[in-house]
């Protein structure tokens, strides 16, 4: 269209390649309307920590019936992107915003940035089995086609008995429905999950199904966050059994 002589800036009609503007000051028009520039530098930089409730999809992609996370803002809220996965059967902290960069840091396997969660489990989980989980476990990687042993893990006991046990559980990596196949793997059904901390966001005081914008200093702790430690990732090998 430059070439053939349709834009004009400022006024003058433009032909040749590069044509360099300013959207913020310059006025272009294509055969004589003028079109509306979007600043994409100056836009403002949006944090939302949500209590995201069960049934709620980490999506933005509209699929049917499903509710997304972003339908419980308001209308013509400024477009924001759930960081990271927290599927539709759990519930608790997510992320939201317009900063790739910041989303690249939270969500990046080489940063290792800690994420706590709260797991209601069916039985009593004895110790052996949570040094198992611990140390890391096997487990299929089917879009791979082969197996992964996750990494190091911290768990603490909220609560144990006969029918029920509650485990805090911390994790540096994600990947899709993690921690339920964990638990799965070990012989423990979950009963509920939410995700209660990451990095240094917690839920305090956020009800389930609100919002808030992050503080200015919030925003500061997180992209602060120091480069967790990564263990070596294992070789592909074949999945051992739990007896070996």
């Amino acid at each position: 269209m430059i070439q053939e002589g349709r834009v004009s800036v400022n006024g003058k009609d433009v032909y040749a390649l590069p044509v360099m503007i300013d959207p913020a000051k310059d006025k272009v028009a294509i055969d004589g309307e003028s079109i509306k520039l979007r600043d994409r530098t100056s836009e403002r930089r949006i944090y939302i920590l949500m209590n995201k409730p069960k049934g709620v999809h980490t999506t933005n992609v509209s699929q049917g019936e499903q509710t997304r996370a972003i339908d419980l803002l308001p209308p013509d809220f400024p477009r924001v992107y759930p960081v990271g996965r927290l599927d539709a059967e759990s519930h608790g902290l997510l992320l939201l915003t317009n900063d790739g960069e910041l989303t690249n840091r939270l969500t990046h396997p080489r940063y290792g940035v800690p994420k706590m969660y709260r797991a209601v489990i069916d039985g009593y989980i004895t110790e052996k089995v949570l040094d198992e989980l611990r140390n890391g476990i096997w487990l299929a990687d089917p879009h791979q086609g082969k197996g992964f042993k996750t990494g190091r893990t911290q768990i603490k006991i909220a609560h144990r008995s006969r029918q029920q046990s509650v485990l805090e559980i911390t994790i540096r990596e994600t990947r899709n429905r993690m921690i339920r196949r964990m638990l799965a793997r070990v012989g423990h059904k979950v009963r509920d999950l939410a995700r209660v901390r990451m990095g240094t966001l917690t839920l305090h005081k956020l009800a389930i199904g609100e919002f808030r914008l992050l503080t200015a200093q919030e925003v500061r702790n997180l992209k602060k966050l120091p480069e967790g430690e990564r263990p070596a990732s294992p070789k592909p090998s074949r999945r051992p059994s739990r007896h070996e």
